[in-house]
C-alpha cells in the first residue's frame, strides 16, 4: 500500500499495531479459524497497549484520536494476516461505543468506558433481528419498564462475539410502532449487562463460512431484565443516537477490507514471483500480472476513498459545513468500494495461487471466505447503491 499523504498519527497507529500483530501471524489466524476458539491473545495485547479506547476520550483512559485513526489501526489488524476476524475481535468495542460516550450521562460514561479500554469489559452490538433484517425502524424486540429495570423480550441474531462480551450496546421497542408519530421513534438504546447465568437470556452460535475465530449469534430474550439506568439518552430516542455510529462502522469495514485485499494481493505477487513454470516465474506472464495490477489500482482508490470518509467523519464534529448526509454518502461509498475492490483481490490471489490456492497453508482461501463479510454487513450493496441514488442523483426512495 502507497503510505504518502496519511497524517503522522495514522503511520504511528500502523507501526505500533504493526508491532503488535507481528505476534499473531498468519499461521495463528489459521489456527483460531480451524478451532473457532476467539483470539483473547490479541484482545489482551490491544487492551495492554491503550488501543481499544483509540477513539474514545482522553479523561477516561482512551487515545481521543479519531475515527481515521480506528479505521488505520483496524485496516493494518486485517492486513497482518487477521483479516476480518481479527479486526472484529475490536470492531464493535471501537464503533458502537461512540454513541455511547456522545450521549451517555458523565456518569454513565465513567462507569462503563474506562472498563472496556483496560479490556475488563467486552460489548457487543445488538440491533438486527430475523425479522426485521435491514427494516431497522420496524425493530420488534420490546423493552418495557417496570419500576427500577426494564423487561426485554426479543430476538437478535448476527451478534458478533456475543459469547465472551460482557455488555451488548441494544436498541430496542419502547413504544409500540403504532403509536409513534414518526417511524424513528419509539426505539431507546441502553448498555445492558449480557449475563447469561441469569432468566430470559439464551444465545446460541452460528456456523460460519468464514471469520470462525469470532462468534455470531442468534440471541434470545424472555423477560430478561436490565437496570433501568443502563438507558443512554432519551427514551424513544434511541435510533437517532445509534445513528452517530453507524458511519464510523461503515468506516471501520471498508479498513477491514481494504486491510484483507491488501493482504491477499501480497501474497500473489510474492507467490508469483516465486511460482517457476515452463522455465519462467508466472508473474513474468501478463495474465497473471495484468489481473493483479488492476486490483491493486482498485484497493488504492478504495483507500482513497476511504480515508476521505474518515476524515469527513472527524471533522464534521467542527466543521458545520460537513453535513451529515456528505458523510453518510462518504462512508456508504467507501464501504462500497473497499469490499468490491478486497473481493477481486481476494478471488485473483486465489486463481494466481492454482491449486495451491484452494490449500489452507496459503491462507489466500481464508481472505476470500471472510471478504465476503464487507460485501454484505452491516448494509447490502444494493442498499447502499439504493441510498446514493436517492441522496446524490435526487432519484426517487425505492426502499
Amino acid at each position: 500500500m502507497e503510505l504518502s499523504g496519511f497524517s503522522e498519527e495514522q503511520l504511528a497507529v500502523r507501526d505500533a499495531i504493526t508491532k503488535i500483530c507481528s505476534d499473531f501471524p498468519d499461521e495463528y489466524w489459521a489456527k483460531h479459524d480451524e478451532s473457532g476458539e476467539y483470539p483473547h491473545g490479541l484482545h489482551a495485547a490491544l487492551a495492554r497497549d491503550g488501543w481499544i479506547g483509540i477513539a474514545l476520550p482522553e479523561e477516561l483512559g482512551g487515545a481521543g484520536l479519531g475515527i481515521s485513526e480506528a479505521t488505520m489501526m483496524l485496516h493494518t489488524i486485517s492486513e497482518s494476516g487477521g483479516g476480518i476476524a481479527g479486526a472484529q475481535s475490536i470492531h464493535a468495542n471501537v464503533y458502537a461505543t461512540q454513541p455511547v460516550a456522545k450521549f451517555a450521562s458523565a456518569e454513565q460514561r465513567q462507569r462503563w468506558l474506562p472498563e472496556l479500554i483496560r479490556g475488563e469489559r467486552r460489548v457487543c452490538f445488538g440491533v438486527t433481528e430475523p425479522n426485521t433484517g435491514l427494516e431497522t425502524l420496524k425493530l420488534q424486540t420490546t423493552a418495557k419498564k417496570d419500576g427500577d429495570s426494564y423487561s426485554v423480550t426479543g430476538q437478535k441474531i448476527w451478534i458478533s462475539s456475543a459469547q465472551v462480551a460482557t455488555n451488548m450496546i441494544l436498541l430496542a421497542r419502547t413504544t409500540p410502532l403504532d403509536q409513534v408519530k414518526k417511524p424513528s421513534e419509539g426505539l431507546s438504546l441502553f448498555f445492558i449487562p449480557l449475563d447469561k447465568s441469569q432468566p430470559g437470556l439464551e444465545m446460541t452460535k452460528i456456523k460460519k463460512m468464514g471469520g470462525r475465530a469470532i462468534d455470531a449469534n442468534q440471541i434470545f430474550f424472555d423477560n430478561y431484565r436490565i437496570p433501568a439506568d443502563s438507558l443512554i439518552g432519551e427514551e424513544g430516542q434511541g435510533f437517532k443516537i445509534v445513528l452517530h455510529g453507524m458511519n464510523a462502522e461503515r468506516c471501520l469495514l471498508a479498513g477491514e477490507a481494504l486491510g484483507l485485499g491488501y493482504a491477499a494481493l501480497q501474497k500473489a505477487a510474492t507467490y508469483s514471483r516465486n511460482r517457476v513454470v515452463f522455465g519462467r516465474p508466472i508473474g513474468q506472464n501478463q495474465s497473471i500480472q495484468h489481473p493483479l495490477a488492476s486490483a491493486y489500482m482498485h484497493l488504492e482508490a478504495a483507500k482513497l476513498a476511504t480515508y476521505h470518509a474518515a476524515r469527513l467523519y472527524d471533522r464534521s464534529k467542527e466543521d458545520k459545513s460537513i453535513t451529515a448526509k456528505a458523510v453518510g454518502v462518504a462512508a456508504n461509498s467507501a464501504k462500497y468500494l473497499a469490499a468490491e475492490a478486497a473481493f477481486t483481490a481476494c478471488e485473483r490471489a486465489v486463481m494466481t495461487h492454482g491449486g495451491m490456492g484452494y490449500a489452507q497453508e496459503f491462507h489466500v482461501e481464508r481472505y476470500l471466505r471472510e471478504c465476503f463479510v464487507p460485501r454484505i454487513a452491516p448494509v447490502s450493496r444494493e442498499m447502499i447503491m439504493s441510498f446514493v441514488a436517492e441522496k446524490v442523483l435526487d432519484l426517487p426512495r425505492s426502499y
